[in-house]
């Protein structure tokens, strides 16, 4: 829809729109008002090019679009009844909780084998551990390959999947040759499009899940929603929206939390979304009560970060991982939560 800055195009306003429109195969559609003309798009508005075009005109105010501008994890496409399956979970049917250490420590895998062994008995469905880590600082650690057969070995010991976060081509096929089940694409590289389609290239004939963080720096949700398109459109719809707080901070948390971006994105799209409230509040005293909020808000899951010893452990563990305590008792009162706002 083509709002003027006038209230009518002149005719050489309308030809010179119309002229836009007719290559990418769409017409326009005057709708006279009393005061106003506006002019619809009829035809796929969703050609980005055109709209670039359109937009940059002197005389056009804004365009509002109609149709949505991802295909796939629109909430009205054809993979709405989509149902992606982890852990032995259905998302949407019951509360889906993945957890475990946010860095591998290759030196100490016992640490990160006793925690595998906690968090499933503590509830959890999934596995993550960290075997590449982006960091700010060039000399910190960055991560092992060694991690990831530690990943692995836990997993065989526990029966639960695995989840992990890749960076780079290199990591895909690694992570994937080993039998990762879920990728995880974080903040640092959620807008990253290249990885994007590396990750829906590499998956699209296999059952993986991909677990993508939500940007950073904060977008807007059609560019999250747009991201995860990237994924599906090669073939694997299994993908699992993550908010994880977002940049500009909130004083006295590690990020500001966006867990209230549940029900917006639950308006737009089909995709489970599962809270991250580790990376949200960076502390882990605050953990439990920003995975209820979760809850609250309509999560279909939790991604947590817990350690059997966090002190112990490497990355972010220290600061924001939970015990396995901590974490049977925030999943218990999560799930108690979940019946409660679903009726059940």
């Amino acid at each position: 829809m083509i709002l003027p800055k006038t209230n009518r195009l002149t005719s050489e306003q309308l030809a010179e729109i119309t002229a836009i429109v007719c290559e990418f195969g769409c017409k326009i559609q005057p709708i006279v008002g009393a005061v106003r003309t506006i002019y619809a798009i009829v035809g796929d508005e969703r050609e980005e090019l055109m709209i670039n075009r359109l937009e940059g005109l002197a005389f056009v105010d804004r365009i509002d679009r109609i149709q949505s501008p991802f295909k796939l994890m629109d909430k009205r496409s054809d993979l709405a009844t989509h149902r992606i399956k982890a852990g032995g979970v259905t998302l949407g049917e019951e509360l889906f909780v993945i957890a475990g250490a946010c860095t591998i420590d290759p030196k100490n895998p016992n640490y990160f084998y006793e925690t595998a062994a906690a968090v499933k008995e503590a509830g959890a469905h999934v596995l993550r551990g960290g075997v590449w880590k982006p960091r700010t600082n060039p000399y910190t650690f960055q991560g092992d390959v060694k991690s990831l057969y530690i990943l692995m070995e836990a997993s065989r010991r526990t029966g639960l999947p695995v989840d992990t976060e890749v960076m780079e081509d290199a990591h895909i096929k690694l992570a994937l040759d080993a039998g990762v089940h879920s990728l995880q694409i974080g903040a640092r590289n959620a807008l990253n499009y290249s990885l994007l389609r590396s990750v829906g290239r590499a998956i699209a004939e296999r059952a993986t899940v991909v677990l993508l963080k939500r940007s950073i720096h904060m977008g807007p949700l059609n560019e999250f929603i747009s991201a995860a398109e990237y994924i599906a459109a090669f073939g694997n719809p299994n993908v699992i929206l993550c908010p994880r707080g977002t940049t500009p901070t909130l004083d006295g948390y590690r990020n500001h939390p966006d867990e209230s971006i549940t029900p917006l994105l639950k308006e737009k799209t089909w995709a489970p979304v599962v809270v991250d409230p580790s990376h949200s509040v960076g502390k882990a005293a605050y953990v439990p009560a920003a995975a209820l909020a979760a809850v609250a808000y309509g999560a279909d899951g939790l991604c947590i970060e817990s350690h059997v010893d966090p002190s112990k452990g490497i990355g972010d563990d220290p600061k924001q991982a939970i015990t396995p305590d901590v974490l049977a008792k925030t999943i218990r009162h999560a799930k108690q939560l979940w019946a409660l706002s679903r009726g059940a």
